[in-house]
């Protein structure tokens, strides 16, 4: 195989079998509190950031982390205003960020192209981006392993939570920050569109095969690295965009965990809510 002689297509594959696993334990716990929707807003609102920061020069982690802060601050905002409430704000926030992030996009001045910008570029990964994506991927997994029974506590049991001092609103929003970070990390490899692919696909299957959260957690790191490698090695194979294959790699593993277990997602679901209480009910 290719991969295995060529340096640029090794450190492309060590970026994104590190972002996978990060991408995919976090994405567990987005699924199971509904955050779906603010993983795809986030990817998105941060494009003008992007754009910016290829016109100035500056790295494209800054800009993205701009823009995401940005666009955090502009929902928090008019989701204050109550005839327009949070998801009307993120929708508007995220399609006019998208917006403006396009026509920028589009400025001669711009050095990289917009598919750069929108589809990433793994293969142009340095040693700088990996060293970056590693120290994202390790904050993300300490903080997930910190906050493990807390996160459970906000998902299974919200009211024993704020009856042991726990803030559930707190803890989403601390998850969403986490988001930000794992964003901010994945966008220079995989893009500004198909980075939610790797945070939303591998944990929709790993919720679909493991009955604990734990093991719903091992599993979307290890298909998050798997659809990474996988998309990696279709892509030396077959001559096609990596960002791309990594994305469609992830897809097709859920796709696969529908076919292993056809009807079983209200089962796994309940089984799930089950050994989480227990757990939860047995430390207390």
């Amino acid at each position: 195989m290719e991969i295995l002689h060529s340096t640029l297509l090794q450190r492309a594959l060590l970026e994104v079998v590190v972002l996978g696993a990060a991408c995919g334990a976090l994405g567990v716990w987005l699924l199971h509190l509904r955050n779906a929707y603010a993983a795809e807003s986030l990817a998105h609102a941060m494009l003008p950031g992007l754009v910016i920061a290829s016109l100035t020069g500056a790295p494209l982690v800054l800009g993205a982390a701009g823009g995401v802060l940005v666009a955090a601050v502009l929902i928090a905002l008019a989701a204050r205003d109550s005839n327009v409430g949070a998801e009307i704000a993120v929708a508007i926030t995220v399609t006019t960020a998208f917006g403006l992030g396009a026509v920028l996009a589009l400025s001669p001045e711009v050095p990289a192209r917009l598919g750069d910008l929108l589809f990433g570029d793994l293969l142009g990964a340095s040693s700088g981006d990996i060293a970056v994506a590693c120290g994202l991927a390790a904050l993300i997994a300490v903080a997930l392993a910190l906050g493990h029974r807390q996160l459970s506590l906000s998902v299974f049991d919200p009211v024993a939570a704020r009856s042991l001092g726990g803030r559930p609103q707190r803890v989403e929003l601390a998850l969403l920050a986490l988001l930000a970070v794992a964003v901010v990390a994945a966008v220079q490899g995989l893009g500004n569109l198909l980075v939610f692919a790797l945070l939303v696909a591998p944990a929709a299957a790993a919720m679909r095969l493991g009955t604990s959260v734990r093991a719903q957690l091992a599993l979307g790191s290890a298909l998050g690295s798997l659809a990474g490698l996988l998309g990696m090695i279709a892509s030396a194979e077959l001559a096609i965009a990596a960002g791309a294959s990594v994305a469609l790699a992830s897809v097709a593993l859920f796709v696969l965990a529908l076919l292993v277990r056809p009807a079983q997602g209200a089962a796994v679901d309940g089984a799930t809510r089950r050994s989480a209480i227990d757990a939860l009910s047995a430390r207390r």
